[in-house]
């Protein structure tokens, strides 16, 4: 136990020098970091955000299926409904849709546009809501299987248009993030080269008193590491800064604007991920950066 307590003590006190001699370009790693970090967030959000706005679509999507002439929307509809990827659906009579079609048409006499037509040209129709846009295609494709389905019919393109968006915001995210990462990684190496290099008598004595060459180093790796925590963690603060003020700017707009974005906010489990994902992130950054920096060295 008292070994442990000394190392850990020489770690810190180690890590903490190196951090200290760092200089103005603790400050330079620190801050790209905050950066790359900080729009990861965002992004990560915004995806997440713009996932439940598209199920929200999704769900409000549509597929109109035409039965077949004498084939009931009650007896269809169960099977429909049983679906997994069904939100729920609505049988409608012919009936019902002839009434709604006659009221749109402006007319007044039922009966009558009914006896001009020698009866209801229409059929039993279910509406089916999807529980998720991009299951539409499939849905559809899948209801068409069901026995009495004589059509369906939904927006083909809109949908298409959703999830190349969603698609696109996702690689757009991933070559931000990619590239910001590089950069912080070369920082923080160069950063960590510094450090070493301005305590490189400090290494040749301990080599020659016989440490080993992971001792040596492991005090720059956890600082390059330490690097990385503390850029996510001024991340973090950015980020929730910035969602309070949004929130409260927010607050005082009118209800039905409330209203759209009340489905939006953030729910438990993403507001626990989000600084874990920046941590992760941040110390992955950090960690790769100073390896880099110190493999150079170690392998001399």
């Amino acid at each position: 136990m008292l070994q442990f307590i000394t190392k850990s003590d020489y770690l810190l006190r180690e890590t903490l020098l190196g951090l200290k001699r760092g200089g103005w370009m603790n400050w330079a790693a620190v801050s790209t970091v905050t950066v790359l970090l900080f729009l990861f967030g965002i992004s990560l959000q915004a995806s997440w955000q713009l996932d439940k706005l598209l199920n929200q679509f999704g769900s409000q999507l549509e597929v109109s299926v035409y039965l077949d002439t004498g084939v009931q929307a009650a007896d269809v509809s169960p099977f429909i409904a049983a679906m997994p990827e069904v939100e729920h659906a609505t049988p409608v009579t012919k009936e019902e849709a002839w009434s709604v079609l006659v009221q749109d048409l402006g007319l007044s006499d039922i009966q009558g546009a009914t006896e001009q037509l020698n009866g209801n040209p229409l059929v039993d129709e279910v509406k089916v809501k999807a529980k998720n846009s991009e299951q539409v295609p499939s849905l559809a494709e899948k209801i068409k299987q069901v026995q009495g389905v004589d059509q369906v019919q939904y927006i083909d393109e809109a949908v298409q248009r959703i999830t190349e968006l969603n698609q696109g915001l996702n690689w757009l995210s991933l070559g931000i993030t990619t590239m910001l990462s590089l950069t912080a990684i070369a920082v923080i190496t160069t950063t960590i080269r510094l450090i070493v290099m301005a305590r490189r008598r400090e290494i040749e004595v301990m080599q020659l008193v016989g440490a080993t060459t992971s001792w040596i180093y492991l005090p720059f790796i956890l600082q390059g590491l330490t690097l990385g925590m503390v850029g996510a963690v001024v991340a973090w603060g950015l980020i929730t800064g910035v969602q309070q003020f949004v929130g409260r700017l927010l607050s005082q707009q009118p209800e039905f604007v409330q209203f759209l974005i009340s489905g939006l906010q953030p729910t438990p489990q993403e507001a626990l991920l989000l600084p874990i994902a920046l941590l992760l992130l941040g110390g992955s950054v950090g960690l790769i950066g100073s390896l880099f920096a110190v493999k150079r060295f170690a392998t001399r």
